[in-house]
Order: C-alpha cells, then sequence, then structure tokens
C-alpha cells in the first residue's frame, strides 16, 4: 500500500510524457487533422503553399487537442464514475486540474486561430475556432448532460475541420467540401453512439443521457444502422458532383463495411457487436479519407 502511494505520487510530481500527451487526445487529433486535410484535397481551388498547408495541419491538430484536453478538464469527475475513462489524467489525479492548465488550454486555442488568422485566411480560422468551440463548450459543456442529441450537434466538430481545410485553399467553399462535411456530420453519432452502446452502464451510472440509455439498446442499435445507411448514402453524392472512381470505390468499399457491422449489431445488439461497429466506423473515415487524398492526387 505504501508502495502503490509513493509511486501515484511520484507520477503526481513528475507526470511522464505519456500521462501529458494522452489529455490532448492526439489520436483523435490526428484523425481530424486527416479529415482536415481531406478538405483541402477535394476541393477543386488551387492549394495554398506547402507550408500553409502544413501550417493549416498543425493548427487543427493543436485546436483539436486543446478541445480535448478541456472536455477531459471539464468532466474530470464524472470521467472517475466510468470503468472506461477513470484512468484519464485528471480523473485519476495523475495531473491536477488547475487554472496553469485551463491557461494552456486556452492559450494552445488562442495560437492555433491566430497562426492560421494570419497566415491562411480569416475564414479557415473562423471554422477552425468553430471546431473546437462547438466539440469544448456546445458538446461538453452545453448538451452532454442534457439530451441524447448532444453527440449530433458535437458532431459538427468534425464538419468544421473539413471546412477548415477546404478554407484554407479557398474562402468561398464548394459543393464538394460541403457534402464532404456533410459526411462527417453523418458519421459522427453513428460512431459514438456504438461506443456508448458498448458502455451504455458506465453513461447510466454518470447520468449521461447517451442514446442507448435513454432508448435502450435495441432501439439505439436499430438507429445506429439507419443512420449508417443515411451516411453511406451521403457519401455517394460527391460522385455527382466531381469526385472521381477511386473516390467512389472508397466509399462504396468501406461504407459497405461499416454496413454490414451495424446490421450485425441491429440484429444482435450486445458488447461485442457495438465495438465491431464502432471499429468499423473508424474504417469507414479511414477509406474514404483515402479516397479522397487519391483522386485529389489523380485529378
Amino acid at each position: 500500500m505504501t508502495h502503490h502511494a509513493l509511486t501515484r505520487a511520484d507520477v503526481v510530481a513528475v507526470p511522464n510524457w505519456r500521462t501529458v500527451a494522452s489529455v490532448f487526445k492526439l489520436r483523435i487529433g490526428v484523425l481530424i487533422m486527416l479529415t482536415a486535410l481531406a478538405g483541402l484535397a477535394i476541393s477543386p481551388a488551387p492549394a495554398p503553399t506547402a507550408w500553409q498547408v502544413v501550417l493549416m495541419a498543425l493548427a487543427v491538430l493543436v485546436a483539436s487537442g486543446s478541445a480535448g484536453a478541456f472536455n477531459q478538464f471539464v468532466e474530470a469527475d464524472s470521467d472517475r464514475v466510468m470503468k472506461r475513462t477513470r484512468g484519464r489524467a485528471f480523473a485519476s489525479g495523475a495531473l491536477r486540474a488547475g487554472p496553469a492548465w485551463l491557461a494552456l488550454i486556452v492559450a494552445l486555442l488562442v495560437a492555433a486561430v491566430g497562426a492560421t488568422w494570419v497566415w491562411i485566411n480569416g475564414t479557415a480560422a473562423a471554422f477552425l475556432f468553430l471546431g473546437a468551440f462547438t466539440y469544448g463548450v456546445v458538446y461538453t459543456v452545453g448538451l452532454k448532460r442534457r439530451t441524447w442529441m448532444n453527440i449530433v450537434f458535437g458532431g459538427l466538430a468534425g464538419s468544421f475541420a473539413v471546412l477548415t481545410g477546404a478554407a484554407a485553399a479557398d474562402p468561398a467553399i464548394g459543393t464538394l467540401p460541403m457534402l464532404l462535411a456533410l459526411v462527417l456530420f453523418l458519421w459522427t453519432p453513428p460512431h459514438f453512439w456504438s461506443l456508448a452502446i458498448a458502455n451504455r452502464d458506465d453513461y447510466a451510472s454518470a447520468g449521461i443521457p447517451m442514446l442507448p440509455v435513454v432508448f435502450g439498446v435495441e432501439r439505439a442499435a436499430r438507429i445506429v444502422h439507419l443512420n449508417t445507411v443515411v451516411l453511406v448514402a451521403a457519401s455517394l453524392l460527391p460522385v455527382a458532383f466531381g469526385a472521381g472512381a477511386v473516390y467512389l470505390v472508397a466509399a462504396v468499399a468501406g461504407g459497405l463495411y461499416f454496413l454490414r457491422r451495424t446490421q450485425a449489431l441491429a440484429r444482435d445488439p450486445q458488447r461485442r457487436t457495438a465495438m465491431a461497429a464502432f471499429f468499423a466506423s473508424m474504417v469507414q473515415l479511414s477509406v474514404l479519407v483515402a479516397g479522397v487524398a487519391v483522386d485529389a492526387m489523380l485529378r
């Protein structure tokens, strides 16, 4: 018991880099950054300079990390209640959620938005801010504990990332980037609701009204599948507005894979099928983004 106490005290005193990095949800941040690059790639406008592309990508990563850290900062108490999140840095006490962290979080967002405003353009900076604000404030503070529709509106954060990338090429957003932003908006609910079904009891014990807590697992699973049908249909729309054959193949292949998993979830709603659907959503989005990138290179 003494050894455990000393170990914990040491971690609090000198947190390692993994502990600090985990606060910023970097894996999610990288995915958000890739969707921003996809928004840039799908835009028919000429690409900005290479250094502006790098700056935009890093700004999206930093802003996403800031929003992720704010999410953990605000939800430290509820995270302690949930098995899935009780090991997070603020929830476990490995890091102290004090004013210095809040100042750092705000400073990172200001730096990312400011750099985008100065060296890219104001429209991209505005979309970047709106993405972080939507996830950090609208979703985390405003809606998460109030309505099962929380993640529907929270899904706008991913859409704003796409629009940030597109605006870096042309502030006058075209049809293709708008459609990709729609795809991201529709992708977020089945992605998170699949995870919520797998962790339904956790959310219930924390008092968070996620879809399966409010409507039950079976009905939630059917909603996830129907939402995925709409998502896959929407992902095909860019083909009618100029997206190429590679994009079409990626949208069909990734979409069918995701649909197969959500259909299995609807037929047999349990943790195993829910997690399979959750991971399938990641595969679908990754394949779609890769399709956008290859399509742009062949243009």
